[in-house]
């Protein structure tokens, strides 16, 4: 059995409760400092659904996250002793930055435990935010390496923690965009898509809705390789994950927090992994909540919407911030709605496009990896081009090594097809080519080892 997670800050009953009252409380704390951000319509989105779909453009806040929001929240309603305590927070990414520039604008001093892994991009954006007021903390490897060094520096100087969602301060903050969107249109959206990672998100847009809203229906959306609320869930609390793929790194979260299970049990979460997710009328003698369900999106899925954000709507997403976008193409909803999307995060570090780009193609179905075994002899290469390559395929990686054995040569082939119904034909070729060819498939040891 996994051993838990660091605990990072004992929920405390003299917190407020994560209330609809106390995320409009959340609202006007956080409005001098937080302007309210865009909510885009997208016609794209719009005619692939029938519905009429908005994007709540949260990473056009400062930080480019909604994370400032709960940062902010929480540590504006410190005392004047714990602000001159100071404050921790552990984080490589959106909850970093909330944190650092909520120390600079609050003039309050912050350590921030960074795993040693966390690209330069990010540590200079956190300094830039957190100015003389923040120290930056390198430890470990990976986030709980730092998460367990905060909580030991907590312990030690008596500074407060600063959760990324696990407390219902940091959780109502994130509720304010609820607040926010409600306010911008004219009626109540019939749906509402939230990414999830600890769930502090979740937790804060839920409760509102359902006090306010209640006949919204919510979709949160995690990515597969890392569903840690659907975990919850199925375990009926939370759960530590034994692993998770860390490339969806603003949802990646191996246990969601005890504040954010709370919310979602209130609202009857119910796990949905694909395909329509039905929106439920009011219950005769009920109290007319609408339908909450949970999905999971693939990685690949994620990666091809964040492209199609780009590329259609000039949105730099993050990983984390086209999840909510992705399960659009993976569920139906009544022609004619109105559907709230939260554009999460714009954090995104140039340099992964083209893993971007392979994880879309990939999951597009029109990426493939073969080992090709070529006889060592002239025209084995051309015999393959003319064969078994259809007139829309391309070779996009060739690594060719000679083996000792003078007969065969092994090489790893990725192949781009014109169009993701080429494969039957391309097998087909395969089959009756001469030359012995194995499809490594994805998620295969070997194929993650290749590639």
């Amino acid at each position: 059995m996994s051993n838990p997670l660091p605990v990072l800050e004992p929920t405390s009953s003299t917190h407020p409760a994560l209330t609809a009252a106390e995320i409009d409380a959340a609202a006007e704390r956080i409005r001098h400092i937080i302007e309210p951000t865009p909510l885009q319509h997208s016609p794209r989105l719009s005619a692939l659904t029938g519905a009429t779909v908005y994007l709540k453009r949260e990473d056009l806040t400062a930080v480019r996250s909604y994370k400032l929001r709960g940062a902010y929240n929480l540590m504006v309603q410190l005392t004047p002793a714990e602000r001159a305590a100071g404050v921790v927070a552990a984080s490589a990414g959106n909850h970093a930055q909330g944190v650092a520039y909520a120390c600079q604008a609050m003039r309050v001093r912050g350590r921030i435990y960074v795993p040693t892994t966390t690209p330069k991009q990010k540590l200079d954006r956190i300094r830039v935010h957190g100015g003389e007021f923040v120290e930056l903390i390198a430890v470990g490897e990976n986030f709980d390496a730092a998460a367990a060094a905060a909580a030991d520096d907590v312990a030690s100087t008596g500074a407060t923690m600063v959760p990324p969602f696990d407390d219902p301060r940091t959780a109502a903050g994130q509720g304010t965009i609820a607040a926010e969107f409600l306010t911008q249109l004219d009626t109540a959206p019939e749906l509402v898509i939230v990414p999830v990672g600890g769930g502090g998100c979740l937790a804060g847009i839920g409760t509102y809705l359902r006090d306010r809203s209640p006949h919204t229906g919510i979709l949160g959306v995690e990515p597969a390789g890392a569903a840690s609320m659907t975990a919850a869930l199925v375990a009926g609390g939370p759960v530590t994950l034994p692993e998770i793929d860390p490339f969806v790194d603003g949802a990646a979260v191996r246990r969601i927090g005890a504040v954010p299970f709370a919310a979602v049990t209130e609202f009857g979460g119910r796990v949905v992994s694909h395909g329509s997710l039905p929106l439920l009328a009011a219950p005769a003698g009920g109290t007319g909540a609408g339908d909450f369900g949970l999905m999971q999106i693939d990685e690949g899925a994620i990666c091809t919407a964040m492209l199609e954000l780009y590329q259609n709507e000039g949105i730099i997403a993050e990983p984390a911030g086209a999840l909510a976008t992705a399960a659009l193409a993976e569920i139906s909803v009544p022609p004619g709605s109105t559907v709230v999307v939260l554009v999460s995060g714009g954090n995104n570090d140039v340099s992964r496009y083209n893993e971007i780009i392979e994880r879309s193609l990939v999951h597009q179905g029109l990426k493939h990896y073969f080992l090709v075994d070529f006889p060592q002899e002239p025209g084995a290469l051309r015999r393959f081009l003319d064969e078994v390559l259809g007139p829309d395929d391309d070779i996009t990686v060739f690594e060719y090594v000679k083996r000792n054995n003078r007969e065969t040569g092994a090489a790893l082939v990725g192949i781009e097809l014109g169009a993701a119904d080429c494969l039957d034909a391309l097998l087909r070729r395969i089959e009756d080519s001469p030359i012995n060819c194995e499809r490594l498939d994805p998620g295969s040891p070997a194929y993650r080892y290749l590639t």
